[in-house]
């Protein structure tokens, strides 16, 4: 009798470890491009001193590659300087940071990895670590056919920024391109005339497909006393670029709270406010841009339109994000 019970146990166990067999666990998604490998890259906290933070860390994908802080942490809880603007839609831009200190991602990139304040290591330090690493070294070899480096670690990392691209799901795009004619309201039809409207002169800066013309202009954020960012002016040296920015685009806008370069408006309504009337805001700016000089004083009605057009800008997908929101709906309906 036990042995007849031993024989059906044995059988038992071995029929199960067959069926696991048949039926892998879930693995990790093969790395066969360079893409992929600067994903993994970006995901991983091994670029930042004590591994505990990565470039997502800082570059979140629920916020559309921004951080939702005014400034983010780096490690050891350092607190960085300017805040984290969204990395998507990348592959177009001809300069890199608020003051355009880059000229290519492969450049951008290494910044924040050395950076005291963000993530502390050497960029010779990195590239030994990932050297070092048994897997990263297999999938440099199989992708590069060489060993990872300097060059093709930033490289692997910029290629996988370059594939952030908005991919035209936003209410605006349907609407501008003709295939859904009723993606955006009534509200946000408005705010797209106020947008684009020679009195009010917001596409004077924000256009293109991306919503930015790639200038730098200096918005009134500068008067030498609190604000005290000097922008551009602190790589060219020219008096004119005095607290000028890179403009950014407005794609995912919604959703890269907070706004500025210091971060300083924590809603979208806070940012029409200011463009409504900076002085509300900043009594003396110094070398402000001479189309923000006279206020351009929205109505009531007309700052709720904006607001729910720079909704309308909201892609229905963001790459890697856990979001789930409809991304066509004025803030007066929600």
């Amino acid at each position: 009798m036990k042995w007849l019970f031993f024989m059906t146990f044995l059988y038992v166990a071995i029929s199960a470890f067959s069926d696991l067999g048949d039926t892998p666990p879930t693995e990790i998604p093969e790395i066969t491009n360079k893409v992929e490998l600067g994903q993994k890259l970006f995901f991983d906290p091994i670029l930042s001193l004590d591994q505990t933070i990565s470039c997502a860390s800082c570059h979140n994908p629920d916020h559309a590659f921004a951080d939702n802080k005014a400034f983010s942490a780096g490690v050891d809880d350092s607190i960085g300087l300017r805040n984290a603007p969204s990395v998507m839609n990348m592959l177009s831009r001809p300069y890199f940071f608020y003051d355009g200190r880059a000229g290519t991602l492969e450049e951008q990139v290494i910044v924040p990895i050395e950076h005291p304040l963000e993530m502390n290591l050497s960029y010779e330090v990195a590239v030994q670590r990932i050297q070092s690493h048994k897997e990263y070294d297999t999938l440099f070899q199989l992708i590069y056919n060489t060993q990872p480096d300097s060059f093709n670690i930033a490289h692997a990392l910029s290629e996988f920024q370059r594939n952030l691209e908005s991919d035209g799901s936003a209410p605006h795009d349907l609407w501008l391109n003709g295939t859904d004619t009723s993606a955006m309201d009534e509200s946000q039809l408005r705010g797209r005339e106020i947008f684009i409207s020679d009195d009010f002169k917001c596409f004077d800066c924000h256009f293109g497909p991306d919503f930015t013309g790639d200038e730098f202009r200096n918005i009134g954020l500068y008067d030498g006393t609190t604000l005290m960012d000097q922008g551009r002016f602190a790589i060219t040296q020219d008096s004119s670029d005095l607290g000028k920015f890179k403009v950014p685009g407005l794609r995912n806008v919604a959703l890269t709270a907070q706004y500025m370069h210091n971060g300083m408006f924590e809603t979208l309504e806070e940012v029409i406010d200011y463009y409504s009337n900076p002085y509300d805001f900043v009594a003396k700016p110094i070398n402000m841009d001479t189309s923000m000089i006279e206020p351009l004083n929205f109505t009531t009605q007309q700052k709720e339109d904006l607001v729910n057009f720079l909704h309308a800008l909201t892609d229905e997908v963001i790459p890697f994000s856990n979001r789930d929101v409809n991304v066509n709906q004025s803030t007066q309906q929600q």
